[in-house]
């Protein structure tokens, strides 16, 4: 097997082990319940008051896995909405792809079913995309996007994780906390094989957002990557280009969208750089328009 797919399901798994190993300080027992959404029972966890935040989970993650820590510090002052999307977690799959379309309509579905007019969402890979298209789709339920490295073409990653797929198969996986995460949680855990393939189609497949679409969209962006965390950097500069604009912000006002790029950081350490982005993100879910 390709030693650089045996290194990146390594950090995964070292990633999640670290993830799960952290407690959601000072939480009290969080409303949970499952909506049925497009054919999905969808599970949820609500943490805290106030204004409402979606938290959207990476591939083959959970609520557990990527928010231990940003569910305890983003409750302090907002209404968190915690899923687990399809074949993920709680949720179990069903026979639909798993697009970011449809992941983004099952998101609407969830805010309808809780009646929430709309909400702030953040997303984090995979769960990025899907933030991104429901800003595109369902623009009267977003109003502003945190997005924390995903590209919105295919041919936005660099070539090396593209190439990753291919060969990639779910045995790599065996034996780790991942697995065992997943067949904990999951109401179908001896089906781990078929939701990792399930994904791996997933990946597989060409997609493209569309440039217009993105730049055409209402909510402010906030796109977070690592300097490492393969993205190709002129694709970034392409997506804030199209959200934010090259501003001197000196001279006029900035624009409502923002760009972080932490340095030292790949794809699997962003999670865990809460202490630094946490704040970033508040202070942009918080800001106000700027006078013109």
């Amino acid at each position: 097997m390709n030693p650089n797919i045996k290194t990146t399901a390594f950090f995964l798994a070292m990633l999640l082990t670290m993830l799960l190993s952290g407690v959601v300080s000072g939480q009290q027992k969080p409303t949970t319940g499952y909506a049925p959404v497009n054919g999905l029972k969808m599970y949820y966890e609500i943490h805290g008051s106030g204004e409402p935040v979606v938290l959207l989970h990476g591939a083959f993650m959970a609520i557990t896995g990527d928010w231990n820590d940003w569910i305890g510090e983003l409750s302090k002052t907002r209404k968190v909405i915690a899923v687990e999307m399809q074949g993920h977690g709680r949720t179990a799959d069903i026979d639909r792809d798993i697009t970011y379309e449809n992941l983004a309509d099952d998101v609407a579905g969830l805010l309808d079913h809780l009646k929430i007019p709309s909400a702030d969402i953040i997303g984090y890979s995979l769960g990025a995309g899907v933030a991104m298209q429901c800003a595109i789709r369902h623009p009267e339920k977003v109003r502003k996007v945190v997005s924390i490295s995903a590209p919105f073409r295919r041919d936005g990653w660099v070539k090396e994780a593209n190439d990753f797929w291919p060969t990639f198969t779910w045995e790599v996986f065996k034996g780790t906390p991942m697995e065992a995460e997943y067949k904990r949680l999951s109401p179908t855990p001896d089906k781990f094989p078929d939701f990792v393939n399930h994904i791996k189609a997933t990946a597989l497949k060409p997609y493209d957002f569309g440039a217009d679409k993105l730049k055409a969209t209402k909510a402010p962006m906030f796109f977070i990557f690592g300097d490492a965390d393969g993205v190709r950097l002129d694709h970034i500069s392409e997506m804030f280009r199209l959200k934010g604009g090259e501003v001197f912000g000196d001279m006029r006002p900035r624009s409502t969208s923002r760009l972080a790029i932490l340095p030292d950081t790949t794809h699997v350490t962003l999670m865990a750089r809460m202490s630094t982005i946490v704040p970033m993100v508040n202070d942009f879910l918080d800001a106000k328009p700027q006078k013109q």
